[in-house]
């Protein structure tokens, strides 16, 4: 069943207008009678049903709300060098699916990209509306936040205080580092936040990382590979997703 995140909070009737309301109609052929997923921006979510439709709008009722959650139990920012091409598209693609929160892309030493700020307005933009997507297509009640690329100096004044804070250095692998990474996770709880650092297609400096770890980021290997930009986040959530989800 389609889902789909209205910009309302949850209510017993529902109006959809505007891009959601053509896909339903002229991509999805919806239907009076036909049911569709409403997440509301209170989280809430709910079956819906059409019941009539004019010209540039819909209204629907709710039949069922939905009990269980499809969120991960804690909030988790990921942090990404930006990388070449479209791979910050997929990191924001499948790391929604994996159940990430919020994505920021990271000014690193490394990266060769330059951001156009000129560009910057419609890039965001596409990132949310990718983000969006995926979140429909994952069954999930909240679209992650997408900030404009920060450099490390901003980001280290913007993380929160209680965050569990970690970064992937794959110098960490190579020296065959392999529990860190597992032992921060099992200390974590529900509710808690973890922001992750991964460096861009060259890897964070030596420097980029004693900053951080003075920062209080914790510096950990993700397994004996050695992983690219657009793999590592992803290989993270899992980590993440199997440790507090699936095997507590």
């Amino acid at each position: 069943m389609q889902r789909y995140f209205l910009q309302t909070d949850s209510n017993e009737r529902v109006s959809v207008k505007g891009d959601d309301f053509h896909h339903m109609i002229r991509v999805m052929r919806m239907k009076e009678g036909d049911s569709f997923l409403s997440v509301f921006q209170d989280n809430k979510s709910a079956i819906c049903k059409i019941e009539e439709i004019s010209n540039d709008s819909l209204t629907a009722s709710v039949v069922e709300w939905e009990l269980n959650s499809t969120e991960m139990p804690v909030r988790i920012t990921i942090v990404s060098g930006l990388p070449k091409g479209d791979k910050l598209e997929s990191i924001i693609q499948k790391g929604t699916e994996l159940g990430a929160t919020e994505f920021i892309p990271f000014k690193a030493t490394r990266s060769i990209v330059k951001w156009d700020d000129k560009k910057a307005h419609k890039k965001i933009e596409r990132f949310e509306k990718i983000a969006k997507e995926a979140a429909e297509q994952s069954h999930r009640r909240t679209i992650p936040f997408i900030s404009e690329p920060k450099t490390l100096k901003q980001i280290l004044q913007t993380v929160p205080s209680n965050a569990v804070k970690l970064v992937a250095f794959e110098e960490e692998a190579k020296q065959g580092e392999s529990s860190q990474f597992k032992e921060e996770l099992q200390k974590v709880q529900n509710g808690d936040h973890i922001m992750m650092i991964f460096g861009p297609e060259g890897g964070l400096t030596e420097e980029e990382v004693h900053e951080l770890k003075n920062h209080d980021f914790i510096s950990c290997g993700l397994g004996p590979r050695i992983l690219r930009t657009e793999t590592a986040p992803l290989y993270a959530l899992a980590a993440i997703s199997y440790e507090l989800e699936l095997k507590r």
